[in-house]
Order: C-alpha cells, then sequence, then structure tokens
C-alpha cells in the first residue's frame, strides 16, 4: 500500500489501558472466504491489517507486540452499535467455539496474528504473505483503507469497532484491485 507522507510515523496515544483505546491500521479488505486463513467459511470480510496499537499485546501465544506495527487476519461485519453503517472486528460470543487459525491470540474476535515479514518504509507498507497460506489467488479482489479502531470502554460486544476511516484508495471501498496470478 502505498500512503502519503511516511508509512507508520503516526500512531494512537497511550491510554495506560485497553478499555478505551485506540488502534492505527493499514488495511487491506478482500474478497477471499475467511475460511482461507483458517476461520469458519463466511464470516464476513476477510482483511488483512497492518496495526500499531500502544495499550496491549495480541500476538499469537501471548507474545509482545504493542511496540511494534504487526500483521493481523481479520474479519470485519456491520454493527450499527458501532456507529451506523459502521464495521467492526467479529465478536466470539461467550461460549462458542468458531473455528479460527492456530494463531489465533485468544481474544474474543476473529482476528489472526501470523508473524508475516511486515516493513514500513518511505511511503509504503508492505506485508509478505506466504503462498501456500491463502492458495489461489487469481482474481481475488481488495482495496486499501487507513483507519482507527476503538477498543469499547466497557469491554463488551462490539470489542473492536472501526471508529474512523482516514481514507479508502477506491473512494467506496468497492474493492476494484485484482491480484492477476
Amino acid at each position: 500500500m502505498q500512503v502519503r507522507g511516511k508509512a507508520g510515523t503516526i500512531r494512537p496515544k497511550p491510554m495506560g489501558q485497553f478499555a478505551g483505546s485506540a488502534v492505527y491500521s493499514y488495511v487491506w479488505p478482500t474478497s477471499l472466504d475467511s475460511a482461507g486463513v483458517g476461520f469458519g467459511s463466511k464470516q464476513g470480510i476477510l482483511a488483512l491489517a497492518v496495526t500499531f496499537h500502544p495499550d496491549f499485546d495480541d500476538a499469537a501465544d501471548g507474545g509482545a507486540n504493542r511496540h511494534v506495527w504487526h500483521p493481523h487476519w481479520v474479519v470485519l461485519v456491520p454493527d450499527d452499535a458501532c456507529g451506523k453503517g459502521s464495521l467492526k472486528v467479529k465478536d466470539i460470543p461467550a461460549g462458542t467455539t468458531p473455528k479460527v487459525p492456530a494463531t489465533w491470540p485468544k481474544v474474543p474476535l476473529l482476528i489472526d496474528s501470523p508473524t508475516y515479514p511486515t516493513t514500513l518504509a518511505t511511503d509504503t507498507v508492505e506485508v509478505r504473505v506466504p503462498a501456500p497460506v491463502i492458495g489461489a489467488t487469481a482474481g481475488v479482489k481488495f482495496d486499501g483503507v487507513t483507519s482507527a479502531l476503538k477498543v469499547n470502554a466497557n469491554l463488551h460486544a462490539p470489542l473492536l469497532c472501526i471508529s474512523n476511516v482516514f481514507d479508502v484508495a477506491s473512494g467506496d471501498l468497492s474493492l476494484p484491485g485484482t491480484i492477476a496470478r
């Protein structure tokens, strides 16, 4: 993703707590099925995100990642509780055990914490997803979004809402990009 300015220099300010904290992100919503990366099928919009959040860690197996930009797969779904027409990272209701990837960080969200090589340099954000992870990609559609998310201050569903969209590459989230091979 190419951005205006220097990629990764704008970060949320630390709040000192998880509840109400902010997440900044570079996101690629895709037309891939959520099952392609280890979630159940047809769970919502599968997006690759590169995030920064100074108030909590969400790496797989309890690792630390609050101090660096890092990748996630997230499943996005609409939820008017986040604002009319807004999206959130899909919550996992208490008592349910949906299919999740091996690198799921054990939080009540459909989120994955893979360790793909991620680079933010000058005006570019790059994530190298190994080809076998998502299989055939010809014809997959995508878009590019910069956004902020907010953790619910009450720590209840919806837990993680998209609170501000800074820019959408297409202007309308129509997924105009297509992978050719």
